[in-house]
């Protein structure tokens, strides 16, 4: 999966909060027994699989009390049983466990038990602004229960809440929490009722009509929707306006560290040409032309002109969905030509939306999304997620080529799917990846390439999520050893063809589910290899983002929160990710390379994390710095 934080998975955040916890016992009058040692595990596959029967379509399973609460008590008992049975360390599997065990209580009418759990999330917590904003709307309406009263149609109880979350929000300090409040503010404004239960008919439906049951992960997305439509859409005006008024009351942005930082080389210093791999769902050459390698062996006539195995490779290389090779270097428009304005407006549209930008975009996917009926959904958030790849290589190619005259752009693309049923892998199509692996690093050394940028990896989850969306296997653990074999058989192929190629750097992009990698068996960002550097975002002012991925080997983090390039066809927007952060780092390297050529990765490497800064309150958060890193060449 590309590691930009899209706009259709956003929309897919208040989905995942579900499923909640039992009132807590009350205190023992005698010491307890002792409990037996619970199993350490080391990734998230080590956890069980669980699924729930569904008769029916999940529309009706919704409008049934009865059997939205039997679900809700089976869901909860496996959440209980694995926390009680597991040794879970990682803190994001254990503040969704939490999370979801909050909505069960708050569902349940347990008030106390989903703060305690919101504590609990709290103390988990290592971001400054996730932790000063845990459970805002969860608090304030709790809050508003005790003071109002149940009913929460009433004007008591909407002014209990809005009273509840104004005195919550402006204790929040703008400097620390001004992006997360932003985006709570555009997403308040934009979720309705059709947009929640289009989800649920384009992209859960057909995942549980081909399993004939829910898996874990679609059980707590239905609880978490139909909390969503019962308790949160309608509280959203309120927020959306408490919000806004904080917002108007504070109107100085961050300061951005970044451009007094910043390298540029001249175009008369003279230095050779680096050649840069921008592995990625492909780009458009023409954004690019005066960037861009070129094979003198090769033209574009349908022939192998040059002998190396790949036709018409002028400015790159490419595979698509099943690993076969073909001649696009961008991604075809395959079922969503005729789009692109939409998309690119929808695309600016939400991106302003989130930032609080109120402009005619925003103002357009407000209205459309106001309009539009739960069938119309699927094929909207189908484009936006045609736009995230679509433009992702262009975006990143811009980043990791800014202010360097002479880097050289090899192509490398790779496909992902964007559609709401995602193609199910199969261990043919697993192993014909690991080979265009394989030869893609090949490619990548044979022309020269000294530094590749990866803004994507692979997960376990992700595999085992494909084949839930179509019904491959014969029950959840099943599809979660098939999906073990064949994450085992990609891994195995991108480790060894990244070593096999010691002298080029690659540059990953650390993911965006505020997650650890190493845990949730994420490819590559969980490598250990010398030519490797894992990066993490912050935004501009160097603070952790919300979405960025952690662990052991993320060493390097820099901007990757509304980060400029160019999409194709020229034009400029704004992107998040780590997706942004990973080519940030890449334009560093290649220009430490053009200062001094004879530099290896390790020593690339060095150079980049001895001129990063430490965060001034998570130290283990290194900034980059190209100057700093540029003096120590001298």
């Amino acid at each position: 999966m590309l590691r930009v934080s899209t706009l259709a998975i956003a929309l897919f955040l208040l989905a995942g909060c579900a499923s909640g916890p039992q009132p807590a016992p009350e205190p023992p009058v005698a010491p307890a027994p002792a409990m037996p040692a619970k199993v350490a595990i080391d990734s998230l596959d080590d956890l069980p699989t669980h699924s729930y029967p569904l008769n029916g379509t999940i529309a009706d399973l919704m409008q049934d009390p009865a059997a939205m609460g039997s679900l809700r008590e089976d869901y909860r008992r496996d959440l209980e049983s694995d926390l009680a049975t597991y040794e879970i360390t990682d803190q994001a599997t254990l503040k969704a466990k939490y999370g979801r065990l909050v909505t069960l209580d708050l569902l349940d009418g347990n008030e106390t038990a989903a703060l305690e759990y919101l504590d609990r999330i709290k103390a988990l917590e290592d971001k400054e602004a996730a932790r000063l904003m845990n459970g805002l709307t969860t608090r304030s309406l709790i809050e508003a229960r005790v003071v109002a009263g149940g009913d929460e149609s009433t004007p008591a109880f909407q002014d209990a809440f809005r009273m509840a979350l104004a005195a919550r929000v402006e204790k929040l300090p703008w400097d620390i929490c001004q992006d997360m409040v932003k985006s709570n503010k555009g997403r308040a404004g934009f979720m309705t009722e059709n947009l929640l239960m289009g989800m649920v008919q384009s992209r859960m439906e057909p995942a549980a009509a081909a399993m004939g049951a829910l898996s874990a992960d679609l059980a707590g997305q239905v609880i978490g929707i139909r909390f969503a439509l019962d308790h949160i859409l309608p509280l959203n005006p309120i927020a959306a306006e408490v919000y806004g008024a904080y917002i108007d009351g504070h109107k100085q942005e961050k300061t951005n560290i970044w451009p007094e930082r910043e390298v540029t080389l001249a175009a008369d210093a003279g230095l050779q040409p680096v050649m840069i791999g921008i592995w990625d769902s492909g780009v458009d050459v023409d954004v690019y032309k005066d960037f861009m390698f070129t094979n003198p062996g090769e033209k574009m006539d349908g022939k192998d002109d040059d002998g190396n195995g790949f036709v018409d490779d002028v400015h790159g290389i490419a595979f698509d969905l099943d690993g076969r090779y073909n001649t696009d270097l961008l991604h075809p428009l395959g079922d969503q030509a005729g789009k692109l304005d939409l998309m690119f407006e929808s695309m600016q549209g939400f991106q302003d939306l989130t930032a609080a930008i109120d402009s005619p975009e925003a103002a357009a996917v407000r209205k459309k999304l106001g309009e539009m009926a739960p069938e119309q959904v699927g094929d909207y958030l189908t484009t936006l997620s045609f736009g995230g790849l679509y433009s992702h290589g262009s975006h990143v190619a811009g980043i990791a080529s800014h202010g360097n005259p002479f880097a050289r752009l090899l192509v490398a693309r790779i496909t992902f799917d964007y559609h709401s049923t995602p193609q199910a892998m199969t261990v043919e199509t697993a192993k014909r990846l690991a080979d265009d692996y394989r030869r893609t690093t090949r490619y990548f050394a044979d022309h020269g390439v000294r530094v590749v940028n990866m803004s994507w990896g692979w997960t376990f989850k992700e595999i085992e999520g494909g084949l839930e969306a179509n019904g491959v296997g014969k029950d959840a653990e099943d599809r979660a050893a098939m999906a073990r074999e064949m994450i085992g058989i990609l891994s195995d192929g991108l480790r060894e063809s990244m070593a096999a190629t010691p002298g080029i750097l690659y540059v990953a992009a650390a993911g965006n589910d505020d997650n650890d990698v190493e845990f949730n068996v994420v490819i590559p960002s969980s490598f250990d290899l010398t030519n490797l550097m894992v990066v993490g975002a912050v935004d501009q002012a160097g603070d952790p983002t919300s979405f960025t991925s952690g662990g052991r080997n993320v060493k390097v983090y820099a901007d990757g929160f509304q980060v400029e390039s160019t999409v194709p066809g020229g034009r400029s927007m704004k992107m998040s990710g780590t997706s942004m952060s990973s080519p940030n780092v890449c334009n560093l390297a290649a220009k430490l390379v053009a200062l001094k050529p004879g530099l290896t990765p390790p020593e690339v490497i060095g150079l980049i994390e001895k001129g990063a800064d430490p965060h001034a309150e998570h130290p283990e958060i290194l900034l980059m710095n190209p100057k700093a890193s540029a003096a120590l060449l001298d």
